[in-house]
């Protein structure tokens, strides 16, 4: 149940951006926040053991407007919007989100965004942390398209878990239950103008709602809450233990813009026979004819269960020799195991590969598994 508290423990000043939720976030129990694409977002409900269980079992809400909206428009947005990314867009339908990467001159990953396309001329960025607004606006500057790049007043939450779909048709009717995967529809509540869209960052069934009026923040909360604390709704943040389950990358963390798509095993993102341009074709040609020297893989790492994640990244070696590192490390309830991401050798990355890593508190065995660690075919967050 909500209490009452002052946001103002956490803030650093107004160099830091609130959310259209923060306040209500931590009435309903939020009790740490971090920085994310310059603003507050939640990251302490509580046992994030807890947190998981309630995520998998029944449904949490999550403030993420951090994931903020970079809006491209006009006459050639969708040359422009092309432009920015190596997956082929020509294909993406009105009302249709996609995952993307873009990508920069060398190759190198900017952000890893969900798109979705509003119109013809008309798409949003919905990105991970890294200023992609700054980034696009250099390259309109120069490009000789008619676009306008703007951040909208567009804030997400995240309804994830099994029990989504019915909290969703109690507060918004049955209308957007029927989303298909990676869709997304305009919805008008009470002229209050939201998009809802079938996606989210977990891997769970799970919806997106795009509150395109800030001022209306608390507003929106307090009625998800109202109708869904009744089916099981618990407020609560994105889930370190399920989306390393799920093999689910986090920007900065796992990838950044040192790292190409071809050694993040992304090459279903990666489009070079498409006849638009874009800014990375010749970086990413020249990558993919010489081959890369290191995968993104899967771990499993042997001992007891890990306190937490790991807050630095963990040498991986064979022998003396350091072959990698673990970019990110969880103990997962639900398989009983501690699993990691990474980086290695080429040479060592293939599955069933011994090797050990270098722990903050000991050296532990370790060997290299497929991912996704749980739901492959990610058959939970595309069913129904």
């Amino acid at each position: 149940m909500p209490t009452q508290q002052t946001f103002s423990k956490f803030s650093f000043g107004t160099q830091v951006r609130k959310s259209p939720y923060s306040d209500a976030a931590l009435r309903w129990g939020a009790k740490g926040f971090s920085v994310y694409n310059h603003m507050y977002i939640p990251r302490d409900f509580g046992d994030p053991v807890q947190n998981f269980w309630n995520l998998v079992k029944d449904a949490i809400l999550c403030d993420v407007s951090v994931e903020r909206q970079v809006e491209i428009k006009g006459p050639d947005a969708a040359r422009f919007t092309q432009f920015l990314s190596c997956r082929d867009l020509s294909t993406c339908k009105t009302g249709q989100c996609k995952y993307v990467l873009i990508t920069d001159q060398d190759g190198g990953i900017i952000n890893d965004p969900i798109l979705l396309k509003l119109a013809e001329d008309h798409y949003w960025l919905s990105i991970a942390d890294t200023d992609v607004l700054l980034w696009a606006k250099g390259l309109a500057v120069n490009s000789g398209m008619d676009v306008q790049i703007t951040e909208p007043d567009v804030s997400p939450l995240q309804l994830q878990g099994p029990k989504s779909r019915d909290i969703l048709r109690a507060a918004f009717g049955d209308t957007p239950t029927e989303l298909k995967y990676y869709w997304f529809m305009e919805y008008d509540w009470n002229g209050v103008p939201l998009i809802i869209s079938r996606t989210g960052w977990s891997s769970e069934l799970g919806y997106e709602i795009f509150l395109r009026d800030g001022s209306a923040g608390d507003k929106l909360w307090e009625h998800l809450m109202a109708v869904g604390e009744p089916l099981g709704l618990k407020p609560g943040h994105t889930s370190s233990i399920r989306r390393i389950e799920a093999g689910m990358l986090s920007y900065h963390a796992d990838m950044n813009l040192m790292n190409n798509p071809f050694e993040m095993r992304m090459d279903r993102l990666v489009n070079l026979d498409m006849k638009a341009d874009f800014v990375s074709r010749a970086a990413l040609e020249k990558i993919k004819a010489k081959g890369v020297s290191q995968y993104f893989v899967g771990l499993e790492v042997g001992g007891a269960p890990l306190e937490g994640s790991n807050d630095s990244y963990w040498p991986i070696m064979k022998d003396d020799v350091k072959v990698g590192y673990v970019s990110s490390a969880i103990y997962s309830p639900r398989l009983e195991k501690n699993i990691a991401l990474g980086m290695v050798a080429i040479e060592h990355s293939e599955a069933g590969h011994e090797l050990h890593v270098v722990t903050s508190a000991k050296e532990r065995q370790c060997k290299v598994v497929p991912i996704p660690f749980h739901d492959p075919q990610k058959a939970i967050a595309a069913k129904g």
